[in-house]
Formats: structure tokens, C-alpha cells, sequence
């Protein structure tokens, strides 16, 4: 099996069409037809079921391609790696985050390592909780800066950055509006807005309530942290939120409180797989972060 092979095949397989694939690669569709053939032939497997130029993949056909991803993807980062090591402060650093890090705590870290190292270079994705942890494993990326931490793992390596307060957030005409700080069994009685069920956000705001004895009333629910802005805006309930996410500005109409007796928290902090090395400008941004953002880091 032949890396040329592997790569026609893996784009035919995506884009389930011979000529479209051809396309894509730059060669005549008769070479990409050619080369699969041998492949099966090799094989002794049909890896497509054929009909005219468009195709799909039979099911071993798609074992392989699971294979041929990782085998490519494990080229590339080496290919990747020998470059970087030449010179690391130039390379590329991949990394993942959720939404609430999106605005303020990536982008600052990312701002600062660039005055000190302006030709490295980021590709950045953005995904959910538990796709950060899977991506992590899996190799879709190596780095992703995470909140909370996630429970021990041992295909997981973590590092607390710092530990951020989760805050009240009240339409600005709320009877505890002018206060300077709240207990949170104030509002017990208080709807509620909150993230969708299933979400590691709303597990947070849902046990620290429990903690001191009660479950709130979810009034309203909203599928991401600008929604539930909208909503305490508008004065349909109070939201629990992450204080990163109220940095840059405060939604109209509202006010945020900080909560106090007990205190909600929540860490936040940067993972990267146990049975993988970083790549040098991985290394160099990971060493870089737990030297920005420390355990007593203010907002």
C-alpha cells in the first residue's frame, strides 16, 4: 500500500465520487480509478460499491479508511515534528477549547505568546466538553485548555492554570440588584436559567444548589452563554455564570453579584494526552501557559 494510494483513497472515500476526488487532487480521474483498483487488488477486497463515478464504501472498506486516517495523520505529525524541531519558535500550535474560554482567557494567553514568539502559528477548534477530552486521546489535537478539569485519566495529563468564581447574573431591577454580594440559598426560590441538560456548566450551577440543600427552578434554558445573557436581560430569571464569560462586558439591563458562603468556583486549566509527546511549539506554548496563568490568577 503506497501513500499515493492511501490519499486517492481516502478522498474518494469522503467525497463518495471518483471525479470530484480527481478534482480535488489534480489528476485525471482515470489515475484515481487505476489506483484503487491496484489497492483492492492488492487487498483482495472490493473497498467500494460502484455505481457510475459515484461510490461507497463497503464495510471493510470502512475499516480501512479508519486506518488510513490515522496512518496519515501519524505522517504529517512527523513531518510536522522534524520541521518544528528545527526551529520551534516558528511551528504551529494545535489546540481546542470550549466556548466560555473563546473570548477572553485563549485569546490573551495566545496575544501574549505571539509579542514573544510572533512567527509561531495557531490552528484553533472549538468543541464541547467531552469532545475536548476525546480529541485529547484520540489525537484531533494534542492541547485543549478546559473547565473544569476533567476527573483522573490515565491517557490524560492536566494542569490547574487558575481557578475562576462563578457569579450571579440579575436583570439590573432584581431586589438584590445593589447588593455587593449574595449568598446563593437567597435565590433559591428565584427561576432559573440555565444551559441544556447534559451539559458540564449546568452540572456545576446544579450541584453547588444541591450542596446546600435545595434544586432550582429551571424556568428557562438556553443553548449557549450568550442565550442565557438574553434571557436574564430580558428579566425572565437569574443565570449562575462563569466570570470569564462577563470580562469584556456586562449584557444590557443586567448586573452581576458575586456569591458568597459558600463560594462557587470552577478550574480551569490545559490537558494533553499521557501517551503522546507534544510537538516543540506544543511544548513551548504548554510551558508558556503555566507560567502566564497561575493557581492565583485574577480575571
Amino acid at each position: 500500500m503506497e501513500v499515493r494510494q492511501m490519499r486517492y483513497f481516502m478522498e474518494v472515500a469522503k467525497r463518495e465520487h471518483v471525479t470530484e476526488a480527481a478534482n480535488v487532487l489534480h489528476v485525471a480521474q482515470s489515475s484515481v480509478s487505476r489506483q484503487l483498483a491496484q489497492l483492492e487488488s492488492e487487498l483482495g477486497v472490493d473497498l467500494f460499491i460502484r455505481n457510475g463515478r459515484r461510490v461507497k464504501l463497503t464495510p471493510i472498506g470502512k475499516i480501512l479508511l479508519q486506518r488510513v486516517e490515522q496512518m496519515l495523520h501519524m505522517m504529517n505529525e512527523a513531518e510536522r515534528e522534524v520541521k518544528e524541531y528545527l526551529d520551534p519558535e516558528k511551528g504551529v500550535v494545535r489546540i481546542a477549547f470550549p466556548i466560555s474560554l473563546a473570548a477572553h482567557v485563549l485569546p490573551k494567553a495566545i496575544y501574549a505568546f505571539r509579542k514573544k514568539y510572533p512567527e509561531a502559528k495557531f490552528q484553533m477548534r472549538q468543541a464541547l466538553y467531552g469532545d475536548l477530552i476525546d480529541g485529547v486521546v484520540n489525537g484531533e489535537f494534542n492541547l485543549a485548555m478546559i473547565a473544569p478539569l476533567p476527573e483522573e485519566d490515565k491517557h490524560i495529563q492536566q494542569k490547574l492554570l487558575f481557578t475562576e468564581r462563578i457569579v450571579a447574573l440579575l436583570p439590573i431591577h432584581h431586589p438584590l440588584a445593589n447588593r455587593s454580594s449574595i449568598q446563593l440559598s437567597e435565590i433559591k426560590d428565584e427561576s432559573f436559567v440555565t444551559l441544556p441538560e447534559g451539559t458540564i456548566f449546568r452540572k456545576i450551577v446544579l450541584s453547588a444548589c444541591r450542596e446546600i440543600g435545595f434544586t432550582p427552578h429551571i424556568a428557562f434554558e438556553g443553548d449557549d452563554i450568550d442565550a442565557l445573557k438574553g434571557l436574564v436581560s430580558a428579566g425572565l430569571g437569574i443565570a449562575l455564570m462563569p466570570e470569564v464569560t462577563l470580562v469584556e462586558t456586562i449584557p444590557q439591563s443586567t448586573v452581576k453579584i458575586p456569591l458568597a458562603d459558600p463560594a462557587v468556583t470552577r478550574s480551569i486549566g490545559v490537558i494533553c494526552p499521557t501517551q503522546r509527546k507534544l510537538l516543540p511549539t506544543e511544548q513551548l506554548f504548554y510551558r508558556f501557559l503555566t507560567e502566564f496563568y497561575t493557581p492565583d490568577y485574577k480575571l
